[in-house]
């Protein structure tokens, strides 16, 4: 034991100034809430991770950082992101705000909880349920992982494709972005059946739709130019 220690236990021997002092550090100790709401007044978010979306995000990646846990955290929120692209019936739970706020709440974490994610994971989840903002977590997620890129000094890229990619179809793509100067960038993918077939590619302020929605969209523009 630390002779500072020993000495103050010898000074208090009732410990409690030691107690007060250990109850002062918990109370300091951010949680997920007063992460996020002190992330609100950030004067400045890395590049591509502003709005709500980026608030939360930062709050999340800043609390792991703060606990040591980022190791723990970066891969459950992929884990997280791909459990609403791959079940529709989760991702549908998220995106109905008819729900009661309560019985939506208990049901997605009730879902994150039985698939083992971390008590940061389903406090930060628990959070945005208390703030009415399950539909965006998706979104926050996305955020999540680009707020980490920033960090390691990498680049984001956003994939929206109409069913989950294959290792080879990444792998491809990844090949096609470091043809084109990103060599170091992350895929934050999305599924959109709604887009029909493609890709839809964003990286930072460049957008690529190749997609069978845009095509039809504007082979039906053209159609209705040449009548």
């Amino acid at each position: 034991m630390r002779p500072g220690v020993l000495s103050g236990l010898v000074q208090n021997p009732t410990g409690t100034a030691q107690s007060d002092a250990l109850g002062e550090r918990r109370r300091k100790q951010p949680t997920v809430a007063t992460a996020v709401t002190s992330t609100r007044s950030a004067a400045q978010s890395p590049v591509g991770t502003g709005g709500l979306a980026g608030r939360y995000a930062t709050a999340l990646y800043e609390l792991a950082a703060d606990r040591w846990k980022l190791d723990e955290v970066l891969p459950q929120a992929d884990a997280l992101a791909r459990l609403i692209d791959e079940s529709p019936q989760f991702a549908a739970v998220l995106q109905d705000t008819r729900l009661d706020i309560r019985d939506a709440r208990k049901a997605v974490l009730a879902v994150i909880k039985q698939q083992g994610f971390s008590e940061l994971i389903i406090n930060f989840v628990g959070v945005i349920a208390d703030n009415r903002r399950l539909s965006r977590l998706r979104q926050i997620l996305a955020a999540f992982a680009a707020v980490a890129a920033a960090r390691r000094g990498e680049v984001s890229a956003e994939i929206v494709s109409a069913q989950p990619l294959t290792t080879a179809q990444r792998a491809q793509l990844q090949g096609k972005l470091a043809e084109a100067g990103y060599s170091r960038v992350v895929l934050q993918e999305h599924v959109d059946p709604e887009i029909l077939g493609g890709l839809v590619v964003r990286v930072g302020p460049r957008l690529v739709d190749t997609s069978l929605q845009s095509r039809l969209v504007r082979l039906h523009y053209a159609m209705k130019g040449a009548a």
